[in-house]
């Protein structure tokens, strides 16, 4: 998620691709420059590092490959190589924001704090940088034992509102390490009530009153979280563990310990698709901090992953301990991994793993049925879903989901009999979800059955998301199988303005037009869907359209919609 809609840093590295690491470096400066931009563009970090180095041997004052590298180091948490490079990269740039903050926090890991807010006072130029600043200084003063100039430093974060939850939690671990409980509980309620739902605020506050002997008001907490079917192995745990009669240890106990959960809080925050590489570097720091470690490693395989950097994200996971209880989630993110890299057998037997050591998963036994289902093993996928569905609540967040993508999974196998069944269990638990009232609105509607009231499903779910695209698509189509095209017109016309760039949305539109007699919009739409990349099997159909016009036997089919994804129906899906 983003820092509360916040423009972030980037640091430009974007999009993976193939490893380049492998390849020596070149023989000339221009072809190492080359490839270093080439490898730092496509975020390959171990090939950037090698062919930067290269290249700074061969210029060794040239500021932008020493700025280069540092990155790739640092995203690559390599620390012992990225620190004399921030060194290097503030002697050209003075206010590099990243560099800073390494310097600075190698100086508080030396505990010279003074020396660490000079080199963070210098990154504090933008909203992500106040904000570390700030929070990295007070735990600094927190180190020197001044509880009053670290609460003093937390109030330069009054000018954004966004920050007052940050500012509130951090102030109340500092309150707590430094034993002033009363200050501490306040501004644990505080944050509290600033996010309720924020899982290491729960998991703070908890273990705060678990501390001061307060086991009956830390389960409140506990069971408010968990309220309402929500599942969280890490606040299960500390309620399980209230049995224990020994008191837990601090959550934050060090100063160091602090400016991990700093790094983390940040990192967490900026886990989104605009700041994904920045999310990355974060991650990183905060792994060298954090006294929470396998917090930190699903955190920072999640980045990897959302990066596309596979291998490293299992590599990161695989770290976790196997006696946490983190590990059966980072052998489902290894699993969905393997998925991604077309590796289907390596995911199945990651998950089986899952399953035969706690049979009782009901995560690791959607997601295996999720990657069932998407390998179209959809009788495999129904008998999984199934088992999970014998263990799950109702009051489960994810159990309406569960019955909605066995419906998927029975719709696809046109056992209608049983998905149905399983929409309409879905909707209840759901509260009608636009995702199930479209899938199986459109369902009735391709079958011709209870078509009024299919039709006001697809409406109903326009109603409630009336921008998105693909939902909006679903009642132009449903009205296209009705034949009543003026209607198919509007919301085939709406749909592609949401979704220009879905080939068979464009295509439904073409097919529409060509109904109404608009035929050279028609033709249109039709090239613009196959300019689309539309999938293998729907060119040829889209080509004999622009060739020879409209067949009716030979009709588009319904939206796709991005779907499915393993453990993200997010977006409604047709069959």
């Amino acid at each position: 998620m983003r820092l509360f809609g916040i423009s972030f840093l980037s640091l430009g590295l974007i999009v993976a691709s193939p490893a380049l690491a492998d390849t020596p470096a070149a023989s000339s400066f221009s072809g190492n420059y080359l490839a270093s931009r080439t490898a730092s563009h496509l975020l390959d970090l171990g090939a950037a590092a090698t062919y930067t180095s290269a290249a700074l041997k061969q210029d060794q004052n040239n500021g932008i490959l020493t700025e280069r590298l540092f990155q790739a180091e640092v995203m690559q948490g390599d620390f012992a190589k990225a620190e004399p490079l921030a060194a290097q990269v503030v002697k050209f740039n003075s206010q590099q924001r990243i560099a800073r903050l390494v310097l600075g926090l190698k100086e508080f890991k030396a505990r010279r704090y003074g020396q660490a807010r000079d080199h963070f006072n210098e990154a504090a130029y933008t909203p992500i940088g106040i904000l570390t600043s700030a929070l990295l200084n007070a735990w600094g003063y927190a180190g020197e034992g001044s509880l009053n100039a670290a609460m003093h430093e937390l109030d330069k974060l009054d000018g954004q509102d966004a920050f007052a939850n940050y500012k509130a939690f951090h102030a109340a671990l500092i309150a707590d390490y430094l034993g002033s409980s009363v200050r501490a509980e306040a501004a644990y309620k505080k944050a509290y009530g600033l996010a309720p739902t924020s899982l290491r605020i729960i998991q703070a506050y908890g273990n705060f009153l678990e501390r001061n002997g307060r086991k009956m008001d830390a389960e409140k907490v506990y069971r408010a979280f968990l309220a309402d079917g929500q599942r969280d192995v890490l606040v299960q745990k500390q309620l399980a563990d209230l049995q224990n009669p020994s008191k837990p240890a601090a959550f934050v106990a060090t100063p160091a310990a602090g400016a991990g959960e700093v790094l983390f809080s940040v990192a967490s925050a900026l886990n989104g698709d605009q700041s994904a590489d920045a999310a990355l570097v974060y991650s990183q720091l905060a792994l060298a901090f954090s006294a929470d470690r396998p917090v930190v490693l699903t955190t920072l395989g999640a980045v990897q992953s959302g990066l596309k950097l596979y291998d490293q994200a299992n590599a990161t996971f695989e770290q976790v301990p196997q006696d946490s209880v983190l590990r059966n989630y980072a052998d489902m993110q290894m699993a969905l991994n393997f998925e991604r890299q077309d590796q289907k057998p390596e995911a199945i037997a990651k998950l089986t793993a899952v399953v035969a050591k706690d049979s009782k998963d009901t995560d690791a036994l959607v997601t295996l049925a999720g990657i069932y289902r998407t390998n179209d093993s959809l009788a495999k996928a129904a008998e999984i879903y199934g088992q999970a569905l014998a263990l799950l609540p109702e009051n489960d967040a994810t159990t309406w989901r569960v019955y909605y993508d066995r419906g998927i999974v029975y719709d696809r196998l046109k056992q209608y009999d049983k998905s149905e069944p399983d929409f309409r269990k879905a909707l209840v638990l759901s509260k009608d979800d636009p995702s199930v009232l479209n899938y199986l609105g459109y369902s009735m509607i391709d079958r011709g059955v209870n078509l009024d009231e299919a039709i006001a499903m697809v409406k109903k779910a326009v109603s409630l998301k009336p921008n998105d695209g693909f939902i909006t698509d679903s009642l132009g189509w449903a009205y296209f199988t009705l034949r009543d095209y003026e209607q198919a017109v509007a919301y085939c016309e709406r749909a592609v303005d949401l979704v220009p760039s879905d080939a068979i949305i464009a295509e439904h539109l073409g097919d529409v037009y060509w109904k109404v007699g608009r035929k050279l919009e028609a033709q249109f739409q039709w090239q613009h869907a196959k300019d689309n990349h539309p999938e293998k099997d729907d060119i040829t159909r889209i080509e004999g359209k622009l060739k020879d016009g409209m067949v009716d036997a030979v009709q588009a089919k319904p939206a796709d919609n991005a779907a499915p994804a393993v453990m993200d129906t997010s977006k409604p899906t047709k069959g």
